[in-house]
């Protein structure tokens, strides 16, 4: 039978194309409060699709955007599979940088450009596929439940009481996500760990009002420059984050998963090449894909202060404001890198400007078994979808909804991606491979017959 729905997707190639033209058109910008009308014509857009392939397909409220649920005919004594998605966007500003608009899906060098092409519209349309090829040749051979929610881009906000209030329904054996990549294009890969995250965010007050730079520059206390001096705190000179306690939690690096990558053709150079940077940076020590995947970071992601607009204006800004990331690695407790940030940052401030340190979010990383029944049969799926056995490789992004469906639900979660590591995410021309939306969808359909074979699997 599998033979007969990989034909089936096969000859659907076009049409695959045609239906994620439609979905990525739809511009459903989570954090845009002017797109809740957008959020729910793209949720109800993506379950009547998944209904007419013959799922049982709602859209549910949370106290956010939507949440598309939806199940073929579950049997007893069948594996039960959990597909987790999300069909929320990131806002495709700067819209200049474009080549073509960001909701307008342009073809071009066999990849299909939009926002969310492969965040994470492209993988979910995947798995719809593969579902829909399995539904029109007797049915899944596995109970699948699917979960795509609309929130995933402004930190799932609402999604834990979701997945609390319907346990029950969400009840699985394994759950699987696609929003991860390919090691390289040629080189499939299962992803069995990912990189934490602690989301800050800091502001320094002086004055209450702008100053004069002239009238006072030198005497009044500058928040621009004594944050610009906090940041500076944050590294050491072997490039190792400077707060205390960071470092005291984390996981090893195992010495088989260190020639396990060194294996991996992965070149330095080349990254700097394609970067445009004269070299790379980072934690002394270690490769650069160890430092990817399995050493923790801190990075400044947005800085804010006085006047930014064309021409000149000499004030002394009243305010100023960083955004800072930590990725985490195995083991290390988000809670408390939260706090040992904070702490280092009021220690280290001057008393004369106010500091306020906020926390917009924060998650664990995540390690999932290498060798399982599970991963086995997703490797023997990839190999079929991609005709080439997987790599195993850890990601550097966040995922915090593998933590989540383990703490909650009890499960394990397979990361297999089909993106490509130059898909642009979250930046302007985001694209996702053509082939890789063919090959992810042969290799959903045939993970969903592999997990099959995992009966008695609780």
């Amino acid at each position: 039978m599998l033979e007969s729905v990989l034909r089936s997707i096969d000859a659907r190639r076009n049409a695959a194309v045609a239906a994620l033209k439609e979905f990525l058109a739809i511009p459903s910008v989570s954090a845009k409060p002017e797109n809740q009308p957008e959020m729910q014509r793209c949720a109800q857009w993506l379950a009547d699709q998944l209904a007419a392939g013959g799922l049982e397909a709602k859209v549910l409220p949370t106290a956010g955007h939507p949440v598309v649920l939806a199940k073929n005919k579950h049997v007893a004594g069948r594996p039960t599979v959990l597909f987790y998605g999300h069909y929320d966007v990131q806002p495709p500003e700067p819209l200049e940088l474009w080549k073509t608009p960001p909701f307008e899906p342009d073809v071009r060098d066999n990849a299909i450009y939009a926002r969310g092409a492969a965040d994470d519209k492209g993988p979910v349309w995947a798995h719809v596929e593969a579902t829909f090829a399995w539904q029109a040749h007797g049915g899944l051979p596995v109970n699948l439940t699917m979960l795509i929610e609309g929130e995933e881009e402004v930190g799932s906000d609402h999604l834990r009481d979701f997945v609390r209030a319907h346990r029950q329904q969400l009840r699985a054996d394994v759950a699987v996500i696609s929003d991860t990549n390919q090691f390289a294009r040629g080189i499939p890969a299962i992803t069995y760990g990912l990189r934490g995250l602690v989301y800050m965010e800091v502001t320094l007050t002086a004055a209450d009002h702008d100053l004069h730079s002239g009238l006072f520059g030198g005497a009044a206390p500058n928040p621009a420059n004594v944050l610009c001096q906090l940041l500076a705190t944050l590294h050491d000179q072997d490039g190792r984050v400077n707060i205390p306690g960071f470092y005291d939690q984390v996981l090893a690096l195992s010495e088989d998963e260190r020639q396990m990558w060194a294996k991996l053709p992965f070149d330095e150079k080349k990254m700097g090449e394609e970067l445009k940077v004269s070299s790379l940076a980072g934690e002394a020590g270690y490769t650069v894909l160890e430092r990817l995947w399995a050493r923790p970071t801190c990075d400044i992601n947005g800085l804010s202060s006085g006047y930014q607009g064309p021409g000149a204006m000499t004030v002394i800004a009243s305010k100023a404001m960083a955004k800072v990331s930590m990725r985490l690695v195995p083991r290390q407790d988000p809670i408390a890198v939260r706090d040992a940030f904070t702490t280092a940052m009021r220690e280290r401030c001057p008393k004369n400007v106010s500091l306020e340190v906020i926390c917009h979010s924060h998650a664990p990383a995540v390690l999932v078994p290498m060798h399982s029944p599970a991963m086995e049969l997703a490797a023997e799926a990839v190999e079929i979808g991609f005709g080439k056995r997987p790599t195993l490789i850890r990601g550097g992004g966040s995922v915090p909804v593998v933590e989540l469906i383990k703490s909650v639900l009890g499960i394990d979660t397979l990361l297999i991606g089909f993106g490509l590591p130059d898909n642009r995410v979250h930046s302007p021309n985001e694209k996702f491979d053509l082939d890789g939306l063919h090959q992810g969808a042969r290799t959903a359909a045939a993970l969903y017959e592999r997990l099959a074979r995992l009966v008695g699997m609780h």
